[in-house]
């Protein structure tokens, strides 16, 4: 199924993928960062949705309380909880 998240506190302002399974794929960021987004969406791509919230949850950038990480992590556990109801 395919997801579209409205992030909030980084220079990203939204996350796309698709979750099939627990298995997320097609991770792409609309703004920020562009090369360590891309990268981000590479290294998830085909990994189980809750071994990425465990590893991305909490990480913050710079003076932020948040990061594009965090908020892919946040973004995982919206779409496993509307995929569980």
């Amino acid at each position: 199924m395919k997801y579209t998240f409205k992030t909030s506190g980084t220079c990203s302002t939204q996350i796309n993928f698709d979750l099939t399974d627990g298995i997320v794929r097609d991770v792409s960021f609309v703004r920020g960062c562009d090369g360590n987004l891309k990268a981000i969406g590479k290294l998830v791509e085909g990994h189980e949705a809750q071994e990425i919230i465990d590893i991305l949850k909490g990480n913050t950038c710079g003076y932020k309380s948040t990061s594009c990480g965090d908020q892919l992590a946040i973004a995982l556990e919206q779409a496993l909880a509307h995929q569980a109801e």
